[in-house]
């Protein structure tokens, strides 16, 4: 059986000017990054301001497990079945980031015979943006240093510094640490950190902003520390936000890329879903929107982050309407979220499948209270047994959902024309009546209550001391009537990674909030969740190689 990679390298791609005049964009709408990635520029995004929308599409899935669920794989493969049914459609992604690409998590380019191309340019350092976006983040951070060290005109109380340093690396060892020492010449010391470039406030706005001059007046409104008396110093008081643009100003592009079957892609911005907010930019989706009869797009991890994060941040900040959510789940992922080990997921278990299965009951239910229609993927897998698949399918008749079968892993858009053609039905049907779940104009409590309540299915919500200090402060400032990004474990819908399937009874422990002021929205931090992932004990870099020829091994 052929890896990823080696898919990807047999791969027959197209040129990407080919690719761009499908969807209406000329030679002179792109900058060319090479025979097959391309960024569209802003000259042709406003040349088609004026078009009408097409149709969009999130997709989504079941809390993630380590047998797997394949939302992008899905999300890729809903795109290549489009384009066989002779629709015009267009997918919009986010970029990997190179920490979990050299650490533990597959490629976010899908897999099989659903993937997106030049896998290998996607997987690692792409157009530059990642790199683009930790640059103008740290230089804000040197900006911030150095004027510490000048003097300090603004007064900044260096025990009140709110903004790390960020790196596209997992790296425990910079979580904490301490800068400025050596002597007065290298500036004051202080302790300090690093978080992962996905969860820099620069790529949250970079994937929030609707054009140029909207980035910049995110960028300047970055809260970087507070002075003697307690008010905000932010990175315009610096001066830093013309020099970040500046540094921005290409990445702020969407890139243009195709999937193995030459379906458009748009793949754009990358921030977690567990840490930030989980999906691509919105300049990418609204330019897909008026090139495309569908757009196809995909928010981080479960339903109950990724997914609420689009319908409640991103798609309030874009004025985007969804027209359907698709929630991928697989047999292996509920047999294990009903308590079976992943050694032991091929055998067939219905028990099990029926006690997991709650899992994707939450999640067809917290959609549902969006008001828009829901689909089921059943993303396949060859262990999977009739038996097992009528549980699904008869689970999902029962909570009057549509539920298709997918097989695009093994066979590309082939393998997803029922759930196509089903998803083009559910969104020509014109059903939705999209709403937000909670008013941002809230407390920020309430809003926390809400999500907590309604998406987790939590009793309550407990706050430590650090956590009402900060929102005091926020509220005092007049800082919290904006929406609320959870961060949150990926694994469960409680903040316990260890509650599988759909836990009651349990309480989400805030311990620290934090704003994004630029971003246009406030950070909760619940559980050991953490800013800067580490290295597992075999990550997957140790396996990655180029030969003497440049071939590139061993990347999934």
């Amino acid at each position: 059986m052929l890896t990823d990679i080696q898919i990807a390298q047999s791969a027959k791609m197209e040129h990407i000017g080919k690719i761009a005049e499908k969807i209406g964009l000329s030679e002179n709408d792109i900058d060319f990054y090479g025979k097959y990635k391309a960024k569209v520029t802003p000259d042709a995004i406003k040349k088609f301001e004026n078009n009408k929308d097409g149709k969009l599409v999130l997709v989504t899935a079941i809390n993630p497990t380590p047998a797997g669920e394949g939302k992008t794989t899905t999300t890729v493969g809903i795109g290549q079945a489009m384009g066989i049914l002779g629709k015009n459609a267009v997918i919009a992604l986010r970029e990997p980031s190179l920490g979990p690409v050299m650490g533990v998590k597959g490629g976010a380019a899908g897999g099989g015979y659903a993937q997106v191309v030049p896998m290998e340019d996607i997987n690692l350092h792409f157009t530059g943006d990642m790199h683009a976006i930790t640059s103008a983040h740290n230089l804000l951070a040197a900006l911030l240093d150095n004027h510490i060290k000048q003097g300090n005109e603004l007064n900044i109380d260096v025990t009140s510094i709110v903004f790390k340093r960020v790196l596209d690396m997992n790296d425990r060892a910079l979580r904490n640490i301490v800068v400025g020492l050596g002597g007065k010449i290298n500036g004051v010391p202080r302790e300090d950190g690093f978080m992962i470039t996905v969860a820099s406030e620069v790529m949250a706005i970079l994937c929030l902003a609707t054009d140029f001059t909207d980035l910049k007046e995110r960028l300047g409104k970055i809260i970087v520390a507070y002075d003697n008396d307690g008010n905000p110093v932010t990175a315009k008081m610096l001066n830093a936000q013309g020099a970040m643009a500046l540094l921005l100003k290409d990445a702020i592009n969407p890139n243009l890329v195709q999937t193995l079957e030459n379906t458009p892609c748009f793949m754009h911005g990358g921030p977690f879903a567990n840490i930030a907010h989980g999906c691509n930019s919105i300049r990418a989706t609204k330019l897909a929107l008026k090139l495309a009869d569908y757009v196809i797009t995909e928010a981080g991890f479960g339903a109950d982050l990724g997914a609420e994060k689009f319908l409640d941040i991103k798609c309030r900040a874009g004025n985007l309407r969804p027209d359907a959510i698709v929630i991928v789940a697989t047999v292996r992922a509920l047999k294990y979220n009903g308590g079976i080990p992943k050694a032991e997921l091929k055998g067939e278990n219905v028990d099990a499948l029926k006690k997991g299965i709650v899992n994707l009951g939450r999640h067809i239910d917290n959609m549902k209270k969006y008001n828009v229609p829901v689909i089921v993927a059943i993303n396949a897998f060859d262990t999977d047994t009739e038996d097992e698949k009528n549980v699904i399918k008869e689970y999902c008749d029962s909570l009057g959902v549509k539920a298709c079968f997918s097989d695009v892993f093994a066979k590309g858009g082939e393998g997803g024309l029922d759930l196509a053609k089903t998803i083009c039905e559910t969104v020509d049907a014109g059903e939705s009546e999209f709403k937000p779940i909670y008013d941002e104009k809230l407390s920020i409590k309430e809003k926390i209550d809400i999500i907590a309540k309604e998406i987790y299915g939590a009793n309550s919500v407990l706050y430590t001391s650090k956590a009402n200090k900060k929102i005091a402060k926020l509220e005092q400032l007049g800082l919290d009537k904006v929406p609320v990004c959870m961060a949150k474990t990926q694994y469960s819908l409680s903040d316990d990674p260890a509650l599988l399937g759909a836990p009651e009874g349990f309480d989400i422990t805030v311990r620290d909030v934090n704003i994004s002021n630029g971003a246009g929205f406030v950070v909760a931090l619940t559980g050991d969740i953490m800013t800067m992932p580490g290295l597992p004990k075999v990550p997957a870099a140790n396996n990655i190689d180029v030969t003497e020829d440049g071939e590139i091994i061993g990347l999934f």
